[in-house]
């Protein structure tokens, strides 16, 4: 019944000879956007099968998008082919990092380093809730999906295999806004930071994340105390596999290198070539020789991704070519709104509009796609390595704190330091980064691993 839905909505857009093949309507809303929450409420009402749904929906998308209306790039077969050649980096990308740091939170698990850190952390909530700030921390120079995956892989060891779903909520929403202050934390600050966004006007939206991370993290740290209390002392013959922490560090020291290196010095080649996946990949294959990876954990880890990659795909087909002025309603609004889509082409839309806060807009980007659990990168591979997480109810219903942080996140930074929109740059003044970038009108939309989505 719903597949069928699905069809006859897309057929319903060309019902009328008064529409127009570019861009067929519904009450003056663009068939793309009725096909696509559509899609979303699948997602969420089936969430059993959330994968048919995803693909699915990318299969009846991509056939109304070449029969009956266009992409950005053009029309029919041919613009469909040029819209894959413009995306499959960032599916690339993002495909290799979330089969990678699958095997890469395995392996951080089977060091034991979890099983010592009851030792040192409290074991009441607050030792629950020292594990998000950890989280936050690692996110503000790490990927956030490597950053929620070392959190889950923790909270696993930790909470005896018994981890609430509200806590998994906090997670993700904790890797979210770690990323959302620094330009090397999130793909949405390095867009940024490409376009000539000084680092220091994204600086501030720590103030958001802060208050947001404390704001979800003790309501979630005390969920997960009643739940499942942390362990008191680390289990008796444990002990750290140094060789294999090693191998940990290399991935990790892998994905930030090409990070950094890649979109500071080659950024005219990213769009060519998914360096940063490669890169991890590369890290894991030639450190099997110290530690084998566990390859099993694989088909979960490809299943998860091709439901994301899907939900991408059918995001960049929408035709939103306009945003609302800037202003930090919009910026308001955009935080909701990442939870359903993918931020990076919002993010790369706002760059071309120019006149934002640029730190409002990265927490709310950043941190607004923690609200719903596929509505960011983290989120999906946190509910790879937790299936109980993939229903949007019970993100919601246990969840409810993030969307609280969100909002007081947001207020107080208006309430403190006010809407400050910064021009960019203009290219070679001193601070950005020496690359020669292209209009954003024409750049990638990078890779949606941060998150936000």
């Amino acid at each position: 019944m719903f597949f069928r839905l699905l069809f006859l909505i897309a057929l319903s857009g060309v019902a009328s000879p008064a529409f127009a093949a570019a861009s067929p309507m519904l009450a003056g809303i663009p068939v793309d956007f009725f096909l696509f929450a559509l899609v979303l409420a699948g997602v969420a009402l089936f969430h059993n099968h959330t994968l048919q749904v995803a693909v699915t929906g990318l299969v009846v998308i991509s056939l109304y998008k070449i029969l009956f209306a266009s992409f950005k790039v053009g029309s029919g077969v041919g613009g469909f082919i040029a819209h894959l050649g413009h995306e499959w980096v960032i599916v690339a990308n993002l495909f290799c990092l979330l089969m990678g740091f699958a095997l890469l939170s395995k392996h951080f698990e089977d060091t034991e380093i979890p099983k010592v850190l009851p030792k040192y952390l409290p074991d009441d909530w607050k030792g629950a809730f020292i594990l998000l700030v950890m989280v936050f921390v690692l996110s503000s120079f790490l990927d956030n999906i490597a950053a929620a995956l070392v959190g889950g892989a923790i909270a696993r060891t930790v909470f005896r295999g018994k981890v609430h779903i509200g806590y998994l909520a906090a997670i993700v929403a904790a890797s979210n806004a770690g990323g959302s202050g620094s330009v090397i934390g999130d793909t949405t600050t390095t867009m940024m930071w490409i376009d000539h966004v000084p680092p220091s006007a994204v600086f501030h939206a720590y103030a958001a994340a802060g208050v947001a991370l404390v704001v979800c993290g003790i309501p979630a740290a005390l969920q997960q105390h009643a739940y499942s209390p942390i362990m008191k002392d680390e289990p008796e013959g444990t002990h750290v596999d140094w060789p294999r922490v090693g191998v940990v560090v290399a991935i990790l020291l892998a994905a930030v290198i090409v990070n950094v290196v890649v979109n500071t010095q080659y950024e005219a080649y990213s769009d060519h070539f998914p360096f940063l996946g490669v890169a991890v990949w590369a890290a894991i294959l030639l450190t099997v020789p110290i530690r084998k990876p566990d390859w099993s954990l694989l088909p979960g880890a490809f299943r998860g991704s091709v439901f994301l990659l899907s939900l991408v795909l059918c995001a960049s087909m929408m035709p939103v070519e306009h945003l609302p002025a800037s202003s930090w309603q919009t910026a308001f609004g955009l935080g909701f709104l990442s939870a359903v889509f993918d931020n990076i082409p919002l993010t790369a839309l706002a760059l071309k509009q120019d006149g934002y806060d640029w730190g409002m807009l990265a927490y709310a980007v950043g941190f607004g796609g923690s609200m719903i659990w596929f509505g960011s990168s983290a989120g999906v591979a946190i509910s790879n390595m937790y299936p109980e997480a993939k229903s949007v109810g019970n993100w919601v219903r246990h969840g409810w704190h993030v969307a609280l942080a969100y909002v007081v996140g947001f207020a107080v930074l208006m309430a403190t330091l006010g809407w400050q929109p910064t021009p960019k740059r203009t290219p070679g003044t001193t601070g950005a980064p020496a690359v020669a970038v292209p209009a954003v009108a024409d750049a990638p939309e990078t890779d949606p691993m941060k998150k936000g989505y």
